[in-house]
């Protein structure tokens, strides 16, 4: 358990906030690039909990800046793009993406008043299929050179959801290797065949048994955390027999990321964004090691569940998320559909809008929580002081994150613990881009040449 003081520190993230300040040390996801396309590229953003606009202007230059206009606070969500900027609906004022007031134009000719006018402003890059906003003080940090930013973007499919809860509670889930074998249970499993696009449903590496099998079947998982330079890796280990035991690679990027296996060919890296505290966005680039990621049926999939233009879960607490108890009899472990997604909202939104981890108990299989809780604590005592936090990296430092390696496959029962790299750097060699080996694994199998 935790007091209420400990709580609000690693949840609370608005402006003025220890675990705020913390997050505004990094880029931040603000939308999709395909959400600034079309003839009015503006968007209103919430941000760890505060309220911004978005707009590309003419040149196709992206902007955040305040939503509120300088003037008298009406709202630039509403607004022209025109002439250089983005031009408010209610007296005409015009700003551009560094927030300068180009034009006041119901004032006097020749009025000094614009030129002593200045809207806030934010960097924002487009990255994955992501646009990319940098909300502290000083000089943004460098992006690492993780796969999911190196890949051409043919080989990367970025998409969103949200969720109606704080932000912690739904990064935690994404670092628990046990939820997985009893919240995303299947009774029967698929052909694994047809498993593109879908978490779970593909074999894994080195066998042709069903991802949905291993979870079902083998659900007390040996778990391994280790420290990193970007966070924590998470070794899940489930012995099938003597000889074979199946593992799951999985890494926690820090702040709010993970990085996991999706199939033998195909990463998730996610981010859990705060709105404000009690709602997140989760932002995914599906990674392709392999052929280009074929994003019609992908987006297509995730439609299905997801509106627009919030991209809300069509299945949520309003109808509570699609429950059937006939098929949690028969078919699924929640009985809430086969979409994981909707088994983790859920989940999620199910603690409350913020989790009390005052009431909570937590055990062996939770000690991956346990250790990033840690962590984010000592991460926020260092921004707090002024220090750079973990991952807040200059240009030198960000060339040397690579990877991060993850796998998901059955091997030897002795010798695992150079068998999921070896499978990984098999990937990443015979990929169609250039996947680095991150050093740390190349040092450690240095058997494997490019051709195998």
């Amino acid at each position: 358990m935790m007091s209420q003081e400990q709580n609000d520190l690693i949840t609370r993230v608005g402006p003025g906030t220890p675990c705020g300040k913390l997050m505004r040390a990094y880029w931040q996801p603000a939308a999709l690039v395909d959400e600034l396309e079309g003839e009015r590229p503006i968007k209103p953003v919430r941000l760890l909990g505060e309220d911004f606009v978005l707009f590309k202007d003419e040149t196709g230059r992206y902007g955040l800046i305040d939503r509120d206009c300088p003037h008298r606070g009406a709202d630039l969500a509403f607004g022209r793009l025109e002439n250089g900027g983005l031009r408010c609906a209610f007296h005409g004022w015009l700003f551009d993406v560094d927030g300068n007031c180009l034009d006041t134009p119901a004032e006097p000719a020749g009025s000094p008043l614009c030129k002593n006018i200045k809207q806030r402003a934010f960097p924002v890059v487009a990255k994955g299929g992501i646009l990319w906003a940098y909300l502290g003080a000083g000089e943004p940090p460098a992006f690492p050179e993780i796969d999911c930013f190196i890949a051409p973007d043919t080989h990367v499919f970025a998409f969103k959801g949200l969720m109606e809860c704080n932000w912690l509670q739904a990064l935690e889930v994404g670092i628990d290797p046990a939820h997985a074998s009893f919240l995303h249970r299947f009774f029967e499993d698929e052909d694994t065949s047809q498993a593109y696009g879908k978490q779970f449903r593909g074999a894994s590496a080195g066998s042709d048994l069903p991802m949905t099998k291993v979870l079902r079947e083998y659900d007390r998982p040996i778990i391994n955390v280790e420290h990193t330079e970007y966070g924590l890796r998470l070794i899940a280990l489930r012995e099938i027999d003597e000889e074979r035991t199946h593992v799951r690679v999985t890494n926690q990027l820090f702040p709010h990321g993970f990085v996991i296996p999706m199939s033998t060919e195909m990463t998730i890296t996610q981010w859990h964004v705060p709105v404000d505290d009690t709602h997140c966005y989760w932002y995914a680039i599906f990674t392709s090691y392999a052929a280009p990621v074929d994003k019609v049926k992908m987006r297509d999939q995730r439609l299905e569940l997801y509106e627009l233009p919030d991209y809300k879960s069509r299945k949520n607490k309003t109808n509570d998320y699609g429950f059937d108890p006939h098929e949690q009899a028969t078919a699924t472990y929640t009985g809430m559909g086969l979409d994981i997604n909707v088994h983790d909202q859920w989940a999620v939104e199910s603690m409350g809008a913020i989790q009390d981890r005052t009431r909570e108990h937590l055990g062996q299989s939770d000690k991956a929580i346990i250790q990033y809780r840690r962590l984010l604590r000592q991460e926020i005592e260092k921004a707090a002081s002024g220090a750079k936090p973990l991952l807040a990296l200059d240009e030198a430092a960000a060339r040397a994150i690579q990877g991060p390696a993850t796998m998901d496959g059955i091997g030897p029962s002795r010798g695992w613990e150079t068998y999921w790299m070896e499978v990984d750097v098999k990937r990443r060699r015979g990929a169609p881009w250039a996947a680095p080996v991150p050093s740390e694994i190349a040092a450690k199998v240095p058997h494997l040449t490019a051709a195998e």
